[in-house]
């Protein structure tokens, strides 16, 4: 699992925030947790189990605390705040920081921004934004694809079949997200998030052929950069001596970055068109979110049917 950051200066271009300091470098400087802290108790003094490594975002509430302090308190409470090493510091509402803040911000070096809109709706947003920047992330080897608005993953060994089938489900109109290599990103408890890797991104490797490029040939429309896994697909070559489910009443899991996700295992064997059989078990993975399983319809018609035969 890899360790991510971002670079400061990513977080100022896509937040649009305006640089008060702008004698402090940005060179080098990164951002590796997603939480943020409005630093209410911390003006007050208190600075047990304060996180140093979060942006410290400044609202109206702690801007007119600060003002209703002295000139000598409100100096040391800055003062104290920008000593611990902090990232950064972002006044929102339209708040701007005081001469003897900036002052102090470069004395410790300390990066400060502003931003016009209100403290909640744009700490929202910036959590957000960097819960899936700096969301734990791995590599699986496998295909990733977009059918029906459900993200299906494509797993198997190498050379059984997942490239051909993506390159089919592009002709059928689904869309591309990556193949050979998806980079898995935990974006929350319930969510995965699968990209390419930027070297490889739209491109596909078909033996034989070589690679091609799914956007060039199929348009925009059939590729996709992000999306959501819902479902794994896990190709495996036929055994005749191995128990397949044939009901589906179960359901089975594969876990990634501690987050499950629904697993289906489908033989492989020459005949079987492996892109409609994907197709279908998006439709009905997407038609049992919606309350809907037909393995268990049929389960209870048999039931019934039972039921109705000993009386």
């Amino acid at each position: 699992m890899q360790k991510r950051r971002i670079e400061l200066q990513k977080v100022v271009d896509a937040m649009s925030l305006v640089n008060a300091t702008p004698e402090v470098d940005l060179t080098d400087r990164y951002i590796t947790v997603p939480e943020l802290n409005r630093p209410a108790l911390q003006l007050t003094g208190y600075y047990e189990h304060f996180e140093k490594e979060r942006i410290q975002v400044i609202g109206y509430v702690e801007y007119t605390y600060l003002e209703s302090m002295g000139e000598e308190k409100k100096y040391q409470a800055y003062e104290e705040l920008m000593s611990r090493g902090i990232p950064c510091v972002i006044f929102t509402t339209e708040v701007l920081p005081s001469e003897e803040y900036l002052n102090l911000a470069k004395k410790y070096n300390v990066p400060t921004f502003t931003t016009k809109r209100s403290t909640s709706s744009f700490s929202a947003e910036l959590m957000r934004w960097l819960g899936v920047q700096l969301a734990p992330t791995i590599s699986v080897h496998g295909v990733l694809v977009d059918v029906m608005g459900e993200g299906i993953l494509i797993m198997g060994e190498s050379g059984i079949g997942k490239s051909e089938a993506a390159l089919e489900l592009v002709k059928r109109g689904h869309r591309l997200v990556s193949d050979d290599v998806v980079e898995i990103s935990r974006v929350s408890e319930v969510t995965l998030v699968g990209t390419a890797p930027d070297m490889t991104r739209h491109f596909i490797e078909l033996r034989g052929i070589g690679i091609i490029d799914v956007k060039t040939l199929f348009g925009i429309q059939s590729v996709e950069n992000t999306k959501s896994i819902d479902l794994v697909i896990q190709l495996e070559d036929w055994d005749k001596d191995k128990e397949y489910d044939r009901m589906g009443l179960e359901e089975q899991y594969i876990e990634f970055l501690g987050n499950k996700v629904v697993t289906h295992t489908l033989p492989v064997r020459p005949g079987r068109n492996l892109a409609i059989i994907v197709e279908t078990a998006a439709i009905n993975h997407r038609q049992k979110k919606m309350g809907y399983n037909a393995a268990k319809e049929l389960y209870r018609r048999v039931q019934e049917n039972l039921a109705k035969k000993r009386l």
